[in-house]
């Protein structure tokens, strides 16, 4: 097969094989898996090894023989309309276990579908009908038109919003929700949307300093760019293996009371932490049912100590109190000015401040005593620690050194 190798296309050769490899091992891995979003990542990367192509190639003087140049023009190498909404979906399946790809979905992939129809004219019109150029007679490919570059680049616009609201949507449950929610925020996430919004700055700088798409000029630098950010992800997407632990669903129903039982209260005015670091919140004519509600959870939680569960949920909170879990985050959120997750954290917290008084911190390490509390991680202990007591363990140990009586 004829292929000029240069520094350009060799650099892109690489790049493109890599991700076609990576695109196998990824459906691979999700077949194995059963994983939603794994065919998603798998597509994603595919779509962005094609996207290569045109410079790629052209760069290996593909434009300037046949039967290369033919395949060039009426193969449609970049689907600028079909990229964004992968993306969107793969974030939608990462993050929310309730989703299901319903035939409305579909109206995505519309734009997509009507640019495939599209080339589909143009290559019946030019090599069928006419046998001649007609659609190319001016010799320029029609993916690297700035009409269908700049649409692409406005669509991936809507769509990484979209798929970044889903991700602030799904830390806001997964922190209503969830004890453990520091060790499922998916990092992996938030690191892939932050590589596809620089890929986008890139984008738009690109069309600002050299506005002619269908010009190699100085684009090199930005395929090269691009490159790196889907090698980056596509590597970090196979060895990330995450499945959400949440549904976006609940999401619809946050603020609504779904038994017989209303808890509305004025919104509590937060008392800054003292040293001991507990919130409370400080509730203007608090309803009876809001303070009995609040009683009852705090006796739950420190004579079944509950906290200790370092994977305790908020339904399993709510099943040990007989409530739905609508109405339990409400007692929480309204009763103590904080969410799931640092409510639980606190108890742990407090639990850990209760063994240091006792001396156990001379007898093992801090991070066992954490571990015993109910923290799953070193990372999330510290940060809890310090948001509730607003020191470090290792500093209030020296703080308070007479106190829990540690030894000079």
């Amino acid at each position: 097969m004829f292929f000029e190798f240069g520094p350009k296309s060799s650099t892109l050769l690489i790049f493109f094989f890599h991700g076609i490899v990576f695109s196998i091992l990824l459906f691979y891995k999700a077949f194995s898996n059963n994983s939603k979003s794994g065919y998603w990542l798998s597509l994603f990367t595919f779509l962005c090894a094609l996207y290569l192509c045109p410079f790629m190639l052209g760069y290996g003087a593909w434009y300037s023989k046949q039967p290369y140049r033919d395949i060039m023009f009426y193969i449609p190498f970049q689907q600028l309309f079909l990229l964004p909404p992968v993306l969107y979906f793969y974030i939608r399946s990462l993050l929310d276990k309730s989703f299901i790809f319903s035939k409305k979905d579909w109206l995505h992939f519309l734009p997509a579908i009507c640019y495939f129809l599209y080339c589909l004219i143009v290559f019946v019109t030019d090599k069928i009908i006419l046998k001649q150029y007609y659609f190319y007679l001016d010799g320029k490919d029609k993916d690297l038109s700035t009409w269908y570059q700049l649409a692409g680049f406005l669509s991936f616009i809507g769509y990484l919003l979209a798929s970044l609201d889903i991700y602030k949507k799904y830390k806001k449950i997964s922190y209503d929700e969830l004890s453990f929610a520091d060790s499922v925020m998916f990092k992996w996430a938030s690191r892939f949307l932050t590589a596809m919004l620089l890929l986008l700055l890139i984008r738009g700088l690109l069309f600002l300093l050299n506005p002619e798409w269908g010009e190699f000029g100085k684009k090199y630098w930005y395929y090269g760019c691009f490159s790196v950010l889907v090698y980056y992800v596509s590597i970090s997407g196979y060895v990330n293996s995450v499945s959400s632990m949440t549904s976006l669903k609940t999401l619809t129903l946050a603020g609504t009371n779904l038994d017989n039982t209303d808890i509305t209260v004025e919104k509590a005015e937060e008392i800054p932490a003292g040293e001991t670091g507990q919130h409370t919140g400080a509730v203007d004519k608090q309803l009876p049912d809001l303070l009995v509600w609040k009683e009852k959870i705090e006796q739950v939680m420190e004579q079944q100590k509950l906290y200790e569960d370092p994977e305790l949920t908020l339904s399993q909170l709510c099943n040990t109190l007989g409530i739905h879990s609508k109405k339990g985050s409400q007692i929480i959120n309204q009763g103590f000015g904080i969410n799931f997750n640092d409510f639980v954290n606190l108890y742990r917290t407090k639990a850990v401040i209760k063994k240091m008084e006792a001396g156990e911190h001379s007898l093992q390490t801090l991070l066992g005593i954490a571990y015993e509390c109910g923290f799953n991680s070193k990372s999330t202990f510290n940060r809890a620690f310090k948001r509730h007591i607003t020191i470090s363990p290792q500093a209030y140990i020296e703080k308070y050194r007479e106190q829990i009586g540690v030894k000079s």
